[in-house]
């Protein structure tokens, strides 16, 4: 991840980063318990999703709506948003009677260059595209209807 921009002192980025570093563990539990047995590639399976699911909803109905709205990033956040749908359609879809692991893996190949993408390029982007309104708009509580 991410140390030397300064883009996790924005709370928002801080809180993502945060739950990339979880969600590249769980991958990292998954896939040893594919390629070496280490535990229940299922249940491994689900803990990923868990953290996943909630995290790309954070991203995508937040930090992209403003990114989005400001207009220069669009392209990186649709190219982004198109990652999430691929990776979120091998993952949440996967038939869990007759697995096809070797999908599953190279879906995490792809989620690490994700979120190496979003670490290292979105992030720091995002903090230099945006105007302080927007981040006041992403870190303030949102009613709730």
């Amino acid at each position: 991840m991410c140390n030397y921009c300064g883009c996790r002192e924005f709370p928002l980025i801080g809180q993502l980063t945060t739950e990339h570093e979880a969600i590249v563990n769980a991958a990292g539990r998954l896939r040893a318990a594919i390629t070496s047995g280490t535990g229940d590639p299922v249940a491994r399976l689900d803990d990923l999703l868990a953290l996943l699911m909630p995290h790309t909803d954070t991203e995508e109905r937040g930090l992209f709506v403003e990114l989005r709205a400001e207009g220069s990033l669009t392209e990186a956040v649709d190219r982004l948003c198109d990652e999430h749908d691929d990776i979120h359609g091998v993952l949440g879809t996967l038939d869990r009677t007759a697995p096809d692991w070797p999908e599953v893996l190279a879906a995490l190949d792809r989620l690490r260059r994700h979120i190496d993408n979003e670490e290292h390029g979105l992030f720091p982007a995002a903090v230099i595209a945006l105007p302080i309104p927007a981040w006041d708009r992403l870190t303030s509580p949102q009613p709730t209807a």
